[in-house]
C-alpha cells in the first residue's frame, strides 16, 4: 500500500480499506494479511452496508477538486464506480445474484484457490475459513429468500446448472473433503481441525443445494432474457461506459461476418479448398501439434510465456524485472476455465496463469491455445495488471487493483491481435486458433444482446432464445458440446459480460488508430503501450478521455519544445 498523495488519493485508499473491511476475503486477492478465514456479509444487511459506504465515499469525492490529470482520472472513474454500486443496490441486483460462473455460489468456494498453503499456519487459516463458510452461505440464503419475496429471481436454467455444480462442493468426498485431506497429509496435527471445517463447509453447501432445488427452482423465472433496462445497467458495469445497444448489435453482426470470412481464408491456406471445420479436423489429427497430460501443458505454457516476456521487453513494451516472472499453473478445480490472478502488492506472489482442466481431458492442441497464453499472460493480462500493481509510487491502490471487464478483457483481445501483427502467429494454424477465439468473441456480442434484448434472429425466423443461441454456437464455435452448453448458459446468466471483451477491443483499437494517425512519422508504439498500461484499471469512458488527453498533451509539448529552445 502506498501513502495517499492527494485528498482524492486518500478517498480512493479509504474506499479500498472500506471494501476490505466489508469483504475481508478480498484480502486474499491483494495478498494483504489480516482477518484470515473471514467472509463478508452476503445478506441484505451486508448489501445495504456496502451501499451506505459507497454513498458516503461518493459524497466525500464530490466535495474535493482534482489537483492534476492523475487525480482527475481517479475522480472520474471512482465516481463512476460508486454511482454504479448505488444503482445496482437500488435495482436489487444482490437479491437474485445466482449464475453459473460469478455469483456467491462460486465465489465463497473459489477464494480457497488463492489461499497460500506453504506453512502449517497457512493450513490453519484454511481450516478457519472452512468453518466460516456456513455463515457466508446463510447470509447468501437470506438474500435469495428476500429475492423470492421481492420477485427478484434468477432464470430457471441458471438455477438448474448451479445445482449440478454444487455436487462438487457437497459434504463427504467433495472439494472441501479433498482440501482437508491434502492439508492433513502435510500437517497431521491439523487433521482434526481441517476435517471438522470441511464437514461444516460441505454441509453448508448441501443446505444451499437443497434450497435451490426445493425453494428457488420452482419460483425461478422461465425466461432467460433480463430485458433492456436490466441489461443496460449490467453492461454499464462491465464496460465502464454507456453504449448504444442497438448500434453495438449491428456492429457485432458485421464483425462476426468479417472474422468468419478471415478465418475461412486462413483455413484454405492450411488445407487448399477446405473450410474451417475441415482445417480444424486436419490440425487436430496432427500429433506434432498436441500436448499430452497436464505436466506437458504447464511446461509448454511456461516456455511460451517466458519467451514472449523476454522478446516483447526488447521491442514493443517496457517490462520491469518484477514482471518478468509469470507462473503458469494447473488449477485445482475441473471447470475448464483459464484465468489470470495478479501478483500480490509486494510481488511475493507473482502473477499466475491458471488452467482448470476438466476431468478426463488429457490432450491439448497448441495451435488452438497459443493465443490464450498471450491473452492471459504477456502481453495480455499479466502486463496490464502487473504494470498497475508496480506503480505504487504514482497510483493509489484503487487504481492499481481496479478491474473493469471492457478495459481489461478488451486489452487482452487487443494483445492477441497485436501478437499476430508482431509475427508470433505467422503459422497459419496458430492464426486460425486466434481467429477461432475472435469469432467466438464476436458471436458473443450478437448472441448476448440478441437474447437479452429479444432481437430478431439472423435468419429472420423469430427472436433470439436459448435454443437459437446454442445453435449459433454450434455453427460458429468449433469446441466440444459441453463447452458450448456451459458458455451459452454463462452468457444468459451474466448479461453484458461476454460482449465486453470485443467491445473493449474495439475501443482499444480505435484509440490506437487515432493516436497513430495523429503522431504520423513520430509514432512510437512502445510509448503508447506505456501510457496505456500506466493508467491502471479504468472504465472505457475514462480510458478514452485519459488517452486522448495524454496524446494531446504530448503533441503540445513536442510542438512547444522547439519554441522553448
Amino acid at each position: 500500500m502506498t501513502a495517499a498523495r492527494t485528498p482524492i488519493d486518500a478517498i480512493a485508499e479509504a474506499w479500498v480499506d472500506t471494501e476490505l473491511e466489508l469483504i475481508p476475503e478480498a484480502r486474499v486477492m491483494l495478498g494483504r494479511p489480516g482477518r484470515e478465514g473471514e467472509y463478508g456479509d452476503h445478506s441484505p444487511a451486508g448489501a445495504a452496508a456496502y451501499a451506505d459506504a459507497a454513498r458516503a465515499a461518493l459524497a466525500r469525492l464530490r466535495a474535493v477538486r482534482p489537483v492534476d490529470t492523475t487525480d482527475e482520472v481517479t475522480a472520474r472513474d471512482l465516481g463512476r464506480e460508486l454511482e454504479l454500486v448505488l444503482d445496482r443496490f437500488d435495482a436489487g441486483c444482490h437479491l437474485g445474484d445466482l449464475d453459473v460462473i460469478a455469483s456467491p455460489a462460486q465465489g465463497i468456494r473459489e477464494v480457497f484457490d488463492l489461499m497460500p498453503t506453504g506453512t502449517e499456519q497457512d493450513w490453519a487459516w484454511v481450516a478457519a475459513r472452512m468453518r466460516h463458510v456456513p455463515g457466508a452461505i446463510d447470509g447468501y440464503l437470506e438474500s435469495l429468500r428476500a429475492g423470492i419475496a421481492a420477485g427478484r429471481v434468477p432464470a430457471r436454467r441458471q438455477v438448474a446448472a448451479v445445482i449440478a455444480q454444487l455436487d462438487e462442493q457437497a459434504s463427504g468426498e467433495g472439494f472441501f473433503g479433498g482440501l482437508a485431506a491434502e492439508g492433513a497429509a502435510a500437517h497431521a496435527a491439523l487433521a482434526g481441525e481441517l476435517s471438522r471445517g470441511a464437514g461444516e463447509a460441505g454441509e453448508a453447501y448441501d443446505r444451499l443445494r437443497a434450497f435451490l432445488a426445493e425453494d428457488l427452482a420452482p419460483r425461478a423465472r422461465a425466461d432467460d432474457a433480463v430485458g433492456r433496462d436490466a441489461y443496460r445497467l449490467a453492461s454499464r458495469g462491465f464496460l465502464g461506459a454507456e453504449i448504444d445497444l442497438d448500434e453495438t448489435y449491428e456492429w457485432g453482426v458485421e464483425e462476426l461476418a468479417r472474422v468468419a470470412a478471415e478465418q475461412e481464408a486462413v483455413a484454405r491456406r492450411i488445407l487448399p479448398g477446405a473450410g474451417v471445420a475441415e482445417a480444424i479436423a486436419h490440425l487436430e489429427s496432427d500429433p506434432a501439434r498436441k500436448l499430452h497430460g497436464t505436466a506437458a501443458l504447464r511446461a509448454w505454457m511456461q516456455e511460451v510465456s517466458d519467451r514472449a516476456i523476454a522478446e516483447l521487453g526488447a521491442s514493443a513494451f517496457d517490462i520491469p524485472e518484477p514482471l518478468r516472472r509469470l507462473e503458469c499453473m494447473i488449477a485445482p478445480t475441473r471447470t475448464g476455465g483459464i484465468y489470470y490472478t495478479p501478483p500480490s502488492e509486494d510481488f511475493a506472489r507473482p502473477g499466475q496463469m491458471w488452467w482448470s482442466v476438466p476431468e478426463g481431458v488429457e490432450d491439448f492442441d497448441t495451435w488452438r491455445e497459443l493465443t490464450t497464453v498471450y491473452h492471459e499472460g504477456a502481453p495480455g493480462h499479466h502486463l496490464q495488471h502487473g504494470q498497475a500493481v508496480l506503480r505504487a509510487d504514482s497510483l493509489n491502490t484503487w487504481r492499481r487493483q481496479n478491474f473493469v471487464s471492457g478495459h481489461g478483457e478488451g486489452w487482452a483481445l487487443y494483445a492477441e491481435r497485436l501478437m499476430a501483427e508482431l509475427g508470433y502467429l505467422d503459422d497459419p494454424a496458430d492464426l486460425l486458433g486466434m481467429l477461432d477465439g475472435q469469432r467466438l468473441r464476436a458471436l458473443r456480442v450478437v448472441l448476448d444482446l440478441g437474447v437479452h434484448l429479444g432481437k430478431p434472429r439472423l435468419d429472420g425466423t423469430g427472436v433470439w432464445d436459448y435454443d437459437y443461441a446454442l445453435a449459433q454456437m454450434r455453427e460458429h464455435v468449433h469446441m466440444p458440446e459441453p463447452f458450448l452448453v456451459f458458455e451459452t448458459q454463462r452468457y444468459l446468466g451474466w448479461p453484458g459480460q461476454a460482449p465486453s471483451y470485443k467491445i473493449g477491443q474495439r475501443v482499444w483499437e480505435e484509440l490506437r488508430a487515432e493516436a497513430e494517425r495523429a503522431a504520423g512519422d513520430a509514432w512510437d508504439v512502445k510509448a503508447w503501450h506505456r501510457r496505456a498500461l500506466e493508467l491502471g484499471g479504468v472504465g472505457l469512458d475514462t480510458l478514452r478521455w485519459a488517452m486522448r488527453r495524454a496524446g494531446a498533451d504530448e503533441r503540445r509539448e513536442a510542438h512547444d519544445a522547439p519554441l522553448a529552445r
